[in-house]
């Protein structure tokens, strides 16, 4: 065989010098377009469900969230494993497909069983949601918002601005699946309450979160016309963060 091709290259010395073009303009081709990853991402195919609640104990949220999610899951088609992690007002169900059924197949079986488990998990304790589309070697990029004037923004306005400004602008780009967040405070309000002036005023402290609840939404009014133009009525209650 090795003979042949010696015999071959020796005689046909224009087609020999037309493949190695070929294969020299071929590799350097490729070298330019083909995306190379130093670590590879091999994680198998494989959906997360991932339930918070707080204050809640390990055996709890063994018995109350994990079981029964691990339970539905359990007869999807094309599963391989299922294993779970629960931590204090934490729960991860990590469902594992067969790598040829995809990616969106998948998650679209979890979602329709995730609807189903809600019914079962009590009131409280927390509601399960997907993860993203990505794995641990996701994590491409990361950033620090640094100001001109240090002095001018303090990390609570910051953490606004990356949470409503560009974290929504990093969204919008193909193939960002997800945009994490950390650093600085959150701007939160807080009620603190006077239980003596409550009893003088026969007030409970649920006609208080409930009074709360009403005043924090948003709420339309219909519309006035006058002059031919329709003025739209409103009720503002939702907190809005202040953008930059």
């Amino acid at each position: 065989m090795i003979n042949r091709i010696i015999y071959f290259s020796i005689h046909h010395k224009f087609v020999v010098v037309l493949l190695v073009a070929f294969i020299i303009f071929g590799s350097l081709y490729s070298l330019r377009t083909i995306n190379v990853d130093s670590t590879p991402d091999i994680t198998n195919n494989q959906v997360q469900v991932i339930t918070t609640a707080q204050n809640l104990s390990t055996a709890d949220i063994e018995q109350f969230v994990t079981y029964p999610i691990e339970l539905a899951m359990s007869n999807l088609p094309g599963v391989e494993d299922i294993r779970s992690i629960s931590r204090f007002g934490l729960s991860v169900v990590t469902i594992v497909f067969k790598d040829d059924m995809g990616t969106l197949q998948p998650r679209q079986l979890v979602h329709e069983k995730i609807s189903e488990v809600r019914e079962q998990i009590p009131e409280g304790f927390g509601i399960p949601e997907m993860g993203p589309i990505s794995t641990g070697l996701g994590e491409i990029y990361q950033y620090t918002l640094v100001p001109k004037d240090t002095s001018r923004y303090t990390p609570q306005e910051l953490r606004t601005i990356q949470d409503w400004v560009v974290k929504r602008q990093l969204s919008l780009i193909p193939g960002v699946v997800e945009v994490n967040s950390f650093g600085g405070s959150i701007k939160q309000y807080e009620v603190a309450l006077n239980t003596e002036k409550l009893k003088a005023m026969n007030t409970t402290i649920s006609e208080v979160y409930e009074a709360l609840s009403k005043n924090n939404v948003n709420s339309g009014g219909g519309y006035l016309e006058e002059s031919h133009m329709a003025n739209f009525i409103r009720g503002l209650g939702a907190s809005h963060p202040t953008l930059y």
